[in-house]
């Protein structure tokens, strides 16, 4: 080789070097971000209502939703968000699901008072498996099947089967038109007790879908997070709390 071909091979290598190393350091386009989609749902059914956990539960929702938004604490802001319900007063019945426009730009307080307009627990039944297909159809239409979802489901967890009763109700809960939908898909349910949440992890049969449960004992912590007087920017223990115990990442179906 000789001295010419030598540093023609040289430059080239450092030219390559530092362009990938600029190329590393130069912030993402809209397109290469992450694009979170966000689907909640607020159990109305009268037995949730009269739990004792509703009232928390939708002040909760109202925190989680404004520092998702607004990306507090390292939360991940959703490109899309859609909340709905869970009841309904027969079984399949379709229910409207409130767009990210609904809540940006809102206070918590103006967030919570549109919740408790929108989703008051006078339904009958709990029906998860409409809600399920529900997100399932938006998700094609929408085209979001590529980005990564994460379904926040605020319920005690118990379902009306028909006719099933005990453990054998949780085997009813259908989410085949979730399995394959995206390669990422976690369901997160608060506000159940342990051993609903147990039934929800070992009894709904599931493929891909990523389990997530957080007992209600452990969300009646959220409130003793908040600093007082301090600002929602500001309440890094809070924001913390949540990205540990409603956010956190799961890796496997079997978790």
């Amino acid at each position: 080789m000789t001295l010419r071909t030598r540093l023609c091979a040289t430059w080239l290598m450092a030219t390559l070097i530092v362009g990938s190393s600029l190329a590393a350091c130069a912030p993402r386009s809209d397109s290469q971000k992450p694009r979170l989609t966000m689907f909640v749902a607020v159990d109305t059914s009268g037995s949730f209502g009269s739990s004792g956990y509703y009232d928390d539960s939708l002040t909760f929702l109202a925190h989680y939703l404004y520092g998702h938004l607004n990306g507090l604490g390292g939360l991940a802001v959703p490109r899309e968000l859609f909340v709905g319900s869970i009841g309904g007063q027969s079984a399949d019945e379709p229910k409207a699901f409130h767009p990210i426009h609904d809540f940006s730009g809102k206070t918590v307080e103006q967030i919570e008072a549109d919740l408790r307009t929108w989703f008051p627990p006078t339904d009958t039944l709990t029906d998860y498996n409409a809600f399920f297909r529900q997100v399932a159809r938006i998700s094609k239409e929408r085209n979001l099947v590529l980005a990564p979802i994460s379904l926040v489901v605020i319920s005690d967890g118990i379902p009306d089967a028909n006719g099933q009763k005990g453990q054998a109700a949780y085997t009813t809960l259908d989410l085949s038109s979730l399995d394959y939908l995206t390669r990422n898909l976690t369901l997160r349910l608060a506000y159940a007790s342990p051993k609903v949440g147990d039934y929800w992890r070992k009894l709904v049969p599931r493929q891909r879908v990523r389990m997530w449960t957080v007992e209600a004992e452990v969300m009646k912590g959220w409130k003793d997070q908040m600093a007082p007087d301090a600002d929602l920017a500001e309440q890094e223990r809070l924001w913390k709390w949540v990205r540990d115990n409603v956010d956190y990442r799961v890796r496997s179906t079997s978790a």
